[in-house]
């Protein structure tokens, strides 16, 4: 193999991260070079394929049809060096290899990151990147090994391993804020309070309250004088008395226990299936993703 042949096989998979991540400085960062070497390096394959293969503008960077045309052609192959890579990974004595993981924010904070700070201390060899926010992403398509997500979130031709208990949702606000309003005894009671509403990343509206009792499921559109699209800052709004967040109970447990927060609507909130890690199915799955599956994997019981 000549030298050109070699600097091809690296430009065409730092293109492959260009077009994926629709971004020189996110690629350059998780190619680990800088900016400038990296244009430098797409500008250099262009010339040589005579081709050209990304679209430039001072907002964002894409494929050109020819440059779509070769993502199409080089994703698959890729796909299959990093499996035979794995593959010979499997023959080390302790798993090695880098992880890379999609997850929502409350699903990082609560389980990915207390089971790993646990884990990787004894496995120094393996490496884990953890992306977290609250977009539904194409974890194939964007190159993730692995993505968290409540079950009823996961698509139906992945593998999924559940990672945590089930979980409830809670109702919450402060001492101070009911001091000037009665407390709701129903979904549809929210419409008199100022409701601190969550922004979808995925879908851009806002979340829809979700209740059931005995069998009967709401949705509820409220309305209020805040909107976030982090549950942390819902919480923190509420702290502070200005309204009524929807929230995950474990969040709020110890300050209700302190008081600092009353729940309402504890009976309209049932416990539902929490988060699940998936993957796509592989005829092996990586000796590193395999390792940090069976630590995440949920080992308890479900509360009732």
């Amino acid at each position: 193999m000549g030298r050109s042949d070699r600097s091809d096989l690296g430009d065409l998979y730092a293109f492959t991260v260009v077009a994926e991540e629709r971004s020189f400085t996110r690629a350059a960062a998780r190619l680990g070079i800088s900016q400038s070497a990296l244009s430098h390096a797409m500008r250099a394959l262009e010339e040589r394929l005579g081709l050209r293969l990304l679209a430039r503008t001072t907002r964002s960077v894409s494929p050109t049809d020819a440059g779509q045309r070769l993502l199409d052609t080089l994703q698959p192959a890729l796909s299959e060096i990093s499996a035979g890579l794995a593959a010979l990974g499997g023959l080390r004595e302790k798993p090695a290899g880098f992880v890379r993981i999609n997850a929502g924010r409350h699903a990082a904070y609560s389980l990915l990151w207390p089971a790993l700070s646990r884990f990787l201390p004894a496995h120094p060899d393996i490496r884990v990147e953890i992306t977290a926010d609250d977009g539904l992403r194409d974890i194939v398509a964007e190159r993730y090994d692995a993505g968290v997500r409540l079950g009823e979130q996961v698509q139906k031709d992945m593998i999924a391993v559940r990672i945590g208990p089930d979980l409830r949702s809670a109702v919450v606000g402060s001492p101070s804020y009911f001091e000037k309003l009665t407390q709701p005894r129903a979904p549809h009671d929210l419409t008199r309070h100022n409701c601190i509403n969550y922004r979808q990343a995925t879908a851009g509206g806002l979340y829809a309250w979700d209740f059931e009792k005995k069998g009967k499921a709401l949705k509820v559109r409220v309305s209020g004088s805040l909107i976030f699209s982090d549950s942390a800052l819902s919480l923190s709004a509420a702290l502070d008395g200005r309204g009524i967040a929807y929230v995950m109970e474990d969040q709020v447990t110890r300050h209700i226990a302190e008081r600092r927060l009353i729940r309402v609507l504890a009976d309209w909130c049932p416990p539902f299936p929490g988060y699940f890690l998936y993957y796509p199915s592989r005829r092996q799955t990586p000796p590193a993703l395999a390792a940090v599956v069976e630590a995440l994997r949920y080992r308890g019981k479900t509360r009732a």
